[in-house]
């Protein structure tokens, strides 16, 4: 008889845990379904918002939504904030949750984040000598010196100073070579990636297909432009001639033609 009360207690017994453990999971259970059906504040993007476009420019680009806690996409941000020093890795569509998962660092977007606005991103191939490659370094500043004839159908030459102070986003890769210097081919192998405007390309690409050019690195500290002015032949001729030397040379090239 003992030993049936006890058998009989431990089903009670455990007939009583079932019990309790089924209504703590179904509260828990209620707890759970109360909780994701309830709202929460996200951002959304209120117009699309492009690849590239960084996180500071991006908050100007959201909306507060209220959501079920159930429909918060993985990664969604809380805070605008958490955009700050981030670019957008992908195109984020009108009325789309905004996540950290769509942007990315600055670093890791490269040139990229060292453009805006109206700047471009150009590569200019050329000779180890007009990149000064082996030299230049990316973060350099340079000018772009060139010569082209005025007009076109004359052999009459110019050169001057045509941009200055341009980014140097990525160098020449690569070392200058003997095979470099000798074999024509290889020489022109090299290219480097410069920042500037959109109005700066035309004028540097016109150069690179219609005249000669080349780099010039500019200082790191203290770099400064001496004034504006073109070069032909006549005025390197005249440059620094006096006017008794410069009479006497007019005197033999009046005779010279006679």
């Amino acid at each position: 008889m003992t030993h049936r009360l006890r058998n009989i207690g431990i089903a009670v017994t455990l007939a009583l845990v079932a019990g309790l453990l089924t209504v703590f999971y179904v509260t828990n259970y209620k707890r759970d379904v109360r909780n994701a059906e309830s709202n929460t504040l996200v951002y959304v993007a209120s117009q699309d918002i492009p690849a590239g476009t960084s996180g500071a420019d991006a908050q100007g680009f959201l909306t507060e939504q209220e959501v079920a806690k159930r429909n918060v996409t993985p990664g969604a941000i809380s805070t605008p904030e958490q955009l700050d020093g981030r670019v957008a890795a992908a195109t984020i569509y009108a009325g789309e949750q905004v996540t950290t998962r769509r942007f990315t660092s600055e670093e890791a977007k490269g040139i990229r984040a060292q453009i805006e606005g109206n700047e471009r991103a150009l590569a200019v191939p050329g000779t180890a000598e007009q990149l000064l490659a082996g030299t230049l370094t990316s973060g350099d500043r340079v000018d772009v010196v060139g010569s082209w004839n005025v007009p076109e159908s004359e052999t009459l030459h110019y050169s001057r100073v045509v941009l200055r102070d341009l980014l140097v986003l990525e160098a020449p890769q690569g070392g200058v070579s003997a095979e470099s210097i000798t074999n024509p081919q290889q020489n022109g192998a090299f290219a480097a990636i410069l920042a500037l405007t959109d109005a700066q390309a035309q004028k540097l690409f016109w150069l690179t297909q219609n005249g000669t050019w080349s780099l010039q690195l500019r200082p790191t500290q203290d770099a400064a432009d001496s004034p504006e002015s073109a070069e032909s032949a006549e005025s390197l001729l005249l440059d620094g001639i006096g006017a008794t030397r410069f009479r006497a040379m007019s005197a033999r090239l009046l005779e010279g033609g006679e």
